[in-house]
């Protein structure tokens, strides 16, 4: 049985993943939410102005009164500079689909890597899941660096499951963690 308790700062060793604030609005747009190269391959489009960032954020504030919310803003030295999500629950067969952007300018430094293994952790330990999965383009390769960092293993690909905010079909790779492989992975 999952333990909601909705979501909550957590620190690693360069990162605090905390709840959105309105304040967030703009960094958020100017880093990531208007940028086409972080969007492609996600299911929305650009945000062409402040107002649609704001608006999102304000959602997401109103959200946090859900005890099974789970949406954290991602801060570098004071400084957000992507989110993490839970996407998907599944009360009944206990398991959870995490889903992440960053800003443009921080990928490639195993930042959402760090982000993603903080958040695996907390859903094991705090939320009792027992399965986690993140799913990916595969035109997006370095969203699948992200899973196979955090331990998780490649399922297969779902052949043309996604229709992009551009049109085009893409393959869906699928990734998953149970949580004996996670406490295996934990003791090492």
């Amino acid at each position: 049985m999952l333990t909601h308790i909705g979501t909550q700062e957590i620190k690693t060793e360069r990162l605090t993943l905390r709840r959105f604030t309105i304040e967030d609005a703009k960094p958020m747009f100017d880093t990531w939410a208007n940028d086409k190269r972080v969007t492609k391959f996600l299911t929305w489009l650009p945000h062409g102005t402040l107002e649609v960032t704001e608006s999102i954020v304000s959602l997401w504030i109103k959200d946090y009164e859900k005890a099974d919310n789970y949406n954290w803003a991602i801060e570098l030295e004071g400084k957000i500079i992507g989110s993490i999500s839970v996407t998907e629950i599944d009360e009944n067969s206990e398991r959870v689909e995490i889903g992440y952007c960053i800003g443009f300018d921080f990928w490639g430094k195993g930042i959402m890597s760090e982000a993603a293994k903080a958040v695996i952790d907390f859903l094991f330990e705090k939320v009792n899941v027992h399965r986690v999965t993140i799913t990916h383009a595969t035109k997006n390769p370095a969203s699948g660096k992200v899973a196979k960092h955090c331990g998780l293993t490649l399922e297969g690909v779902r052949r043309e499951f996604f229709k992009s905010t551009c049109g085009e079909f893409l393959d869906i790779a699928v990734y998953s963690i149970l949580r004996h492989e996670w406490q295996e992975k934990s003791s090492l």
